[in-house]
């Protein structure tokens, strides 16, 4: 097989190749020595010169002496200001759009010793984006000596080839989703992949994030964990600002968020910034967005594009740079269908959107969020809160099988009884009962006992708590059919097994989806969740 051409780009230095005379000879010549190396055998040297016609044909001469091999192409780069960034960048990306590129038979190499500290940097950046198929090539004169000319170094910018760099970098991936995660070591494939996208997302983008999900689902941790990672990698300078939108109304909700001036309503003896402002240069999380106004939204969504509102009573703009993340438990599709939300707000924020699973629906992380509860609450009380395996294990069972209405925080919340009530910090199986029995009595415990976690999941707590308890159980198991069976007539086969054989018309499938329209469900839908 031939082997590939090597072709080198580089500047000529005006400075350090130079030379006149033998003497030259005992100088380090970037351009000449490069083609000094026997194991690098240059075949063409692109050389990038301005009007320096003389030191041009003597390096070109001596690169013919030392490398009769390397063809010399001489390709003229005036620079009217050498030291101007965004002019050099011009010229070097107008050379390499033109440049007749050939990755299949040549292998290329950037020069970056020689030329302007500017033009190198553009060399790089060019390089980097890949607008130069290329590698870099450094030298440096080492140990020079008239039969030793000096070292090189070839970098390549794909950093997932240097072992070492890649480890670094998937350490810190690897520790930003932790972080996310509150460094719970979550076992659920599906949180995790979520948790992995927002990592990226959070990182990567400055696009407004929409956090749905159920209420204690963990929207408002999330949020300010992405800011803490942002500003960890010093992505944003600005503070943390939040406001659940559930909690206000007209006026107080447009000057809590906007700010405004003395006299701007009754009550305002004073000026007042606003959260928007707050969060200038950091993150503005606003929870439950779809309780809203609708002239909030207006002001907020020209806020997002434009940067710019105007507080109440003031007739001059103010202006913040934010990243937005909105959280909500609504379905903001069905608020527009209701006229609640306004579409174009909804088309802004829906950039990045990401639902927040129930803990219902990750019974394998419970097991690791106890843990994580119970070192929490340990600070809290200033005792270490310990549970014997026997109340460990009875909790457990109970926990996972539990529908956990307000998620989270009753989960946080079972967590700090039990171990206020456990003398020395010791939880056992009496306090767990009786935590057990105070949960069974609680507003939605019917629903959480009667009917599965996957009738809750399909249906939602409230049509849930509607169905007869007869009904309640047998769609469970419906729905553990669906959700292990590859298609609808596959879990049609295996729930009507026994009734098959005394029918004489046989279609599975169909009796299936008619038991499941009961409930307005669909098995498509149920797969996909």
């Amino acid at each position: 097989m031939p082997r590939r051409k090597l072709v080198v780009i580089g500047i000529l230095g005006t400075t350090l190749d130079a030379g006149k005379g033998n003497a030259r000879w005992d100088r380090w010549r970037p351009s000449v020595s490069l083609t000094q190396h026997e194991d690098l055998l240059v075949d063409r040297f692109e050389l990038l010169h301005g009007d320096t016609p003389e030191l041009l044909t003597q390096v070109t001469a001596d690169i013919a002496h030392v490398s009769p091999e390397t063809k010399v192409v001489p390709r003229v780069m005036e620079f009217k200001d050498a030291w101007d960034f965004e002019h050099v960048y011009e010229k070097l990306h107008a050379f390499a759009s033109r440049y007749p590129f050939d990755p299949d038979k040549e292998d290329y190499l950037v020069h970056i010793t020689t030329g302007t500290h500017v033009a190198q940097i553009c060399l790089f950046l060019l390089t980097e984006s890949r607008y130069f198929p290329a590698r870099l090539l450094q030298t440096s004169p080492g140990a020079r000596t008239p039969q030793r000319p000096g070292n090189y170094a070839i970098i390549d910018l794909d950093l997932s080839k240097y072992d070492r760099l890649a480890a670094r970098f998937k350490t810190e991936k690897d520790e930003a989703r932790s972080f996310l995660k509150a460094g719970i070591e979550t076992k659920n494939a599906a949180f995790n992949a979520l948790i992995e996208r927002i990592e990226q997302v959070a990182v990567g983008s400055r696009a407004p994030i929409l956090v749905t999900g159920p209420t204690g689902a963990g929207k408002s941790q999330l949020a300010r964990r992405i800011f803490e990672l942002k500003k960890a990698r010093r992505q944003v300078t600005g503070q943390f600002a939040e406001l659940n939108c559930a909690t206000l109304r007209g006026d107080a909700a447009m000057s809590t968020l906007f700010g405004h001036t003395k006299g701007a309503f009754t009550g305002a003896t004073s000026d007042r910034p606003g959260l928007l402002r707050k969060a200038d240069k950091g993150v503005l999380f606003l929870d439950e967005v779809g309780e809203l106004g609708l002239d909030e939204q207006a002001m907020l969504l020209r806020a997002i594009e434009e940067k710019v509102f105007y507080p109440m009573g003031s007739d001059r703009e103010a202006s913040s740079d934010f990243q937005l993340i909105c959280g909500t438990n609504r379905d903001l599709r069905e608020c527009i269908a209701q006229g609640k939300f306004r579409e174009d707000l909804f088309a802004r924020i829906n950039l990045w959107t990401f639902r927040l699973p129930a803990l219902r629906e990750r019974p394998e992380d419970i097991p690791p969020n106890l843990e994580f509860e119970l070192e929490r609450v340990s600070r809290l009380l200033g005792v270490h809160v310990t549970m014997n395996r026997e109340a460990k294990q009875r909790f457990l069972e109970f926990a996972r099988g539990w529908a956990w209405p307000g998620n989270f925080r009753d989960f946080d919340a079972a967590i700090t009884r039990m171990a206020t009530l456990s003398s020395g910090g010791r939880i056992t199986l009496p306090v767990v009962a009786e935590e057990l029995d105070r949960l069974s009595d609680s507003p939605g415990a019917a629903v959480a006992l009667a009917a599965g976690p996957l009738v809750v999941q399909a249906l939602g707590p409230e049509r849930a708590a509607k169905l007869d308890r007869f009904d309640r159980v047998q769609l469970e198991d419906v729905l553990t059919v669906c959700q292990s069976a590859r298609s609808l007539s596959a879990a049609g086969r295996e729930l009507f097994a026994a009734s098959r054989s005394e029918r004489t018309s046989v279609n599975d499938a169909d009796r299936l989806r008619k038991y499941l329209a009961r409930f307005e469900l669909d098995f498509a839908d149920l797969k996909q969740s």
